[in-house]
């Protein structure tokens, strides 16, 4: 795991995979309902980045079937690929923390210069 920050949408399919196997389309759906709508994936994305995860150790291909006479692939986190989420997930809380301490240090709005 390279040690710059994570972009959003590796973090949502990584987590997306966290609590189990997954295929392709309900990977799409859970970032979609994980990010509230924020990080729509097309196939063509993900399965480049699945590909590219999948080159980095942090999923892997967790078998194949088919469904209504279409091949579904199903996805799987590594536990490189947990271990990276969670040190991802505590940088952002982290970050967020400090940000919310930050904030309540903040002067009561109309009581700075003018």
């Amino acid at each position: 795991m390279p040690s710059t920050e994570m972009r959003e949408p590796t973090f949502l399919v990584l987590a997306a995979l966290a609590d189990g196997r997954k295929h392709g389309y309900a990977v799409i759906t859970e970032v979609t309902g994980l990010s509230s709508g924020r990080v729509t994936l097309r196939p063509g994305t993900l399965y480049a980045a699945l590909d590219r995860l999948s080159a980095e150790g942090l999923v892997r291909p967790a078998g194949e079937e088919v469904v209504d006479g279409r091949l579904r692939r199903y996805y799987e986190l590594t536990d490189s690929g947990a271990e990276a989420l969670a040190t991802e997930a505590a940088r952002l809380r982290s970050n967020a923390d400090q940000a919310v301490s930050r904030l309540r240090l903040r002067p009561a709005a109309g009581g700075g210069a003018a």
